[in-house]
């Protein structure tokens, strides 16, 4: 069977500096029509900064559509076109003021495939040296190190709930466990 959608029309509801909505006339595989709302969104990276101590560097700070202060690996908003290792490097140093002798990566996720487009880069750093944070003017953010044994229980505990967080550690906790990192 075919799964695939076919865009018929998309009217554009809002062209925003993060995101794009639109509303988009589908038609299904079996012939008949539907409608999709679908939000785009440049993309993310997310960054797994591993001490010689296996610990990991985490931001604690508030996400006003939640209304409360979570715990996060350190992330950023791709710009449109950007490479996603450059921009997880980036990120890194701005927001824990720390660089890597090595990055890679860890592949990706797609947080809210029913409605939205965005794609997020994950990947690991080792080798850590300190710099100094460069925040963003609107960024208010905490740092600290958790080791991984702590973060993965926090994970499995719904202490941690941020998916690219939940994912990453989860995929580094299992490729340290197998040698492979």
């Amino acid at each position: 069977m075919i799964f695939e959608e076919k865009t018929l029309s998309e009217k554009m509801i809002y062209n925003g500096k993060i995101i794009t909505v639109h509303v988009d006339d589908i038609e299904l595989p079996d012939g008949s029509r539907s409608i999709r709302e679908i939000v785009e969104h440049s993309g993310g990276v997310c960054v797994a900064a591993v001490t010689q101590k296996n610990e990991l560097y985490f931001v604690r700070q508030y996400r006003y559509p939640y209304k409360k202060i979570l715990l996060e690996l350190p992330a950023g908003k791709l710009e449109r076109g950007e490479d996603p290792l450059k921009a997880g490097i980036r990120e890194l140093e701005e927001e824990c003021g720390v660089i890597a002798d090595e990055v890679v990566s860890m592949g990706t996720v797609y947080p809210t495939v029913a409605y939205c487009s965005e794609i997020i880069h994950l990947f690991a750093a080792k080798g850590l040296k300190k710099t100094s944070q460069h925040l963003d003017e609107d960024e208010f953010l905490a740092v600290e190190k958790i080791p991984l044994a702590e973060a993965v229980r926090m994970v499995m505990d719904g202490e941690i709930s941020d998916s690219k967080t939940v994912a990453l550690v989860l995929k580094l906790n299992n490729l340290i466990k197998e040698g492979k990192f």
